[in-house]
């Protein structure tokens, strides 16, 4: 009885064991199942589909080849919202990377008075030590602060050029903000004048490498206008400004929309200025322009707070009238108003009083007409001369009675607007003042009305039809490429660049050479220029060639030293492959032994240039340049002096001087001749021998052996 109550009890603790293992593994099953079910539907449902799931009884465990560490932590995240984080294995492998993406490589410069700041990331090709030791020359003992960082990837394509672009710039730009990549150059700087801004435009966009864009926001300093001075014509050439002056953008705004109503077409400026006389400036200019709208023509000009209405010839008085009392009565109190009504001109035996001058492209001026004294005759061949040159002018106005009281300030103000174009005429009547020619001024017209209107008061008639030619431009003057290489034959000449016997050691003799070539290639900018070294045939080939080399290299060296900007300058030494005189000579030797600057084209290669074909526009270039000099320099009264006593000299003689130089005066004899002898829209003369052969080259001297 008591061993069968013991094996039962047994039993049955042994068929609970049995039931309770085989519920837990029936458990363990479900759980690891599930488990695997779950994680595998949130991979898949996450995108997630390279990732593979195992389980270990709670253990979950993540296999597979990840694409990158992101997916791969991505992977450990989902499973982790489905289990507990704890039971998440990871034996997940991650591929390698084939290439890894380069940063984006930047920098930003900022440059004011207190030095250079250079911000942003670099490929470590990019040699920082010279790139900071260009920016402490260019900060000329200012702080240059280094900011940058580096990063080992290849350079992009175009970060060296334009790297290199914004260096150079940074020298013009003494404030400024620019910021580079590899395609992109964006400029910020402020200029000290708006011709400085215009000249700098036309110096950047030059000089920017082709596979590089380049954004610019250059802004310069208001100008003070003194007088203040708006002036606008209706005629049958139709609506125009000759000058407009605003002191804010909204006034400018409104200027130009009101002269738009009236008829004018096409795109027009209005200078942004101080010196306005009102703050009321835009309401009595937009209050004139549509005023002289409704007369219909003539011209209103507003200098300060003086406004003059000059009406077309013919107008009705009626209309006159009305319009002129309509204008007073809503013009703002500080304004005042003149207004005139054209007569038809009177006849007369000898014709209307006139005065003339002339200004040919060559710089020549002719006087004619009349003066009302022998005093004023010789002040205005003072002025004249002066003005233009001593030997520039030639006075044929002869003396009359009867002239206005006024007609020696129109004369001279005449004369100083005429100084103001390339060419062109000035014609002065008693009612009316006409000035026309060329100039490169694009503010010309706004400056000869603002002259004008100053000169010879609120109450004076004019009429300017200035035409500007870009060529004339001084700001735009920059040499094209091929210019620049025959200016330098020029500025050469017969010199040479001399050397130490047997060395590249440039001697004393060279420094006036490089001094003036560098003031020329500064003014060239960024040309691609190759400088060749030649020697004659004594000595060994090899030698030769190397000597060549480094006195080239050293031309460029010397260059450098005088801030030339030479990163498109190319240096060879041809030896004595190349003579261009015998070698079997003194005399032929010493012409073989030379160094020469050629233009290189596109291929690298030197390019042929036409020196003849470009000598018209040096000479050009060369005259304006000495015309302004000229005009720059010289005392008025010894200028007077000269011309009065040359006056003296010539005035009881005029008769003859005519006789004498008939050939070289007719002109002046024949009343159609202003046009032609102004010049207008004629190309200036080329000075004899302002080019040279163009097969010249610039040469050095040395003993080569």
């Amino acid at each position: 009885m008591r061993l069968s109550s013991l094996f039962t009890v047994v039993g049955t603790f042994a068929v609970a064991g049995s039931a309770s293992l085989l519920a837990a593994y029936f458990s363990a099953q479900m759980v690891e199942a599930g488990s695997q079910a779950e994680v595998l539907n949130r991979l898949d449902a996450e995108g997630l589909t390279w990732a593979e799931v195992d389980t270990n009884g709670l253990q979950v465990f993540l296999i597979g080849t990840a694409p990158d560490e992101a997916a791969r932590f991505h992977a450990l995240s989902a499973a982790g919202r489905v289990v507990d984080a704890s039971r998440v294995i990871d034996q997940m492998l991650v591929e390698e990377a084939a290439d890894i993406a380069a940063p984006r490589f930047s920098i930003e410069i900022l440059r004011n008075d207190s030095g250079i700041s250079v911000i942003g990331l670099v490929p470590a090709s990019t040699d920082r030590e010279d790139l900071m030791d260009r920016f402490r020359s260019i900060a000329d003992g200012a702080e240059v602060s280094d900011l940058l960082e580096s990063a080992d990837f290849p350079a992009p394509d175009g970060w060296d050029d334009a790297l290199r672009f914004a260096t150079s710039s940074l020298r013009d730009l003494p404030r400024s903000k620019i910021s580079v990549d590899s395609t992109l150059v964006e400029i910020k700087a402020m200029t000290e004048s708006a011709e400085a801004r215009t000249r700098l435009e036309t110096t950047l966009a030059r000089r920017k490498p082709d596979d590089i864009r380049l954004a610019l926001d250059l802004s310069a300093p208001r100008p003070v206008i003194s007088p203040f001075t708006l002036r606008f014509l209706i005629d049958e050439d139709g609506a125009r400004f000759d000058a407009c002056s605003a002191d804010t953008e909204e006034a400018r705004g409104r200027i130009l929309s009101a002269a738009a109503a009236a008829g004018l077409e096409g795109k027009a400026s209005c200078t942004l200025g101080l010196g306005v006389p009102s703050r009321r400036w835009a309401d009595a200019t937009e209050l004139g322009i549509t005023k002289l709208k409704e007369l219909g023509g003539g011209s209103i000009t507003f200098a300060n707070a003086d406004v003059t209405l000059v009406a077309l010839e013919g107008t009705n008085q009626a209309l006159f009238d009305r319009v002129v009392g309509e204008l007073e009565s809503v013009l703002p109190d500080v304004f005042a108003l003149h207004a005139v009504l054209p007569k038809p001109p009177e006849a007369s035996e000898e014709g209307p009083a006139e005065f003339t001058a002339t200004l040919s492209p060559e710089g020549q001026v002719q006087l004619r007409g009349r003066l009302n004294s022998e005093v004023a005759r010789q002040t205005v061949d003072s002025f004249a001369r002066a003005a233009f040159g001593s030997d520039s002018v030639y006075t044929a106005a002869r003396v009359v009675e009867g002239l206005p009281n006024t007609w020696s300030v129109r004369t001279l103000a005449g004369l100083e607007a005429l100084s103001m174009l390339a060419n062109g005429a000035v014609t002065v009547t008693a009612d009316d003042m006409i000035i026309t020619g060329n100039t490169g001024n694009t503010e010309a017209s706004a400056q000869i009305a603002t002259l004008l209107a100053s000169k010879l008061g609120d109450q004076s008639t004019f009429d300017i039809d200035v035409t500007y030619v870009e060529r004339l431009d001084a700001s735009l003057g920059i040499p094209s490429p091929e210019q620049c290489e025959a200016m330098i034959l020029t500025t050469v000449g017969s010199r040479k660049l001399s050397f130490e016997p047997g060395s590249a050691t440039l001697d004393g003799s060279a420094r006036g050479i490089l001094d003036d070539l560098a003031d020329l290639l500064k003014t060239c900018g960024d040309i691609p220029l190759e400088i060749g070294g030649h020697t004659d045939s004594q000595g060994r080939e090899t030698m030769n060639q190397q000597l060549s080399q480094k006195r080239a290299q050293a031309v460029l060296d010397a260059l450098r030293l005088r801030l030339v900007p030479v990163a498109s300058y190319k240096v060879r030494g041809y030896g004595e492959e190349q003579p261009i005189e015998t070698n079997e000579t003194e005399a032929g030797r010493e012409a073989n032994r030379r160094i020469e600057f050629n233009l290189l084209g596109e291929d690298g290669e030197i390019a042929e240039v036409d020196t003849v074909a470009v000598a018209a526009e040096i000479a050009a270039m060369a005259a304006a340049a000495e015309a302004e000099a000229e005009s720059d320099t010289g005392d008025d009264a010894e200028a007077a002096e000269t011309a009065n006593g040359d006056d003296a000299d010539s005035s009881g003689g005029e008769e003859e001087a005519t006789t004498d130089g008939a050939e070289a005066e007719t002109p002046l004899q024949d009343p159609k001749a202003t046009e032609a002898a102004a010049g207008i829209g004629a190309d200036k003369a080329v000075p004899e021998g302002a080019v040279r052969d163009a097969d010249f080259e610039p040469e050095t001297t040395g003993d080569d052996g």
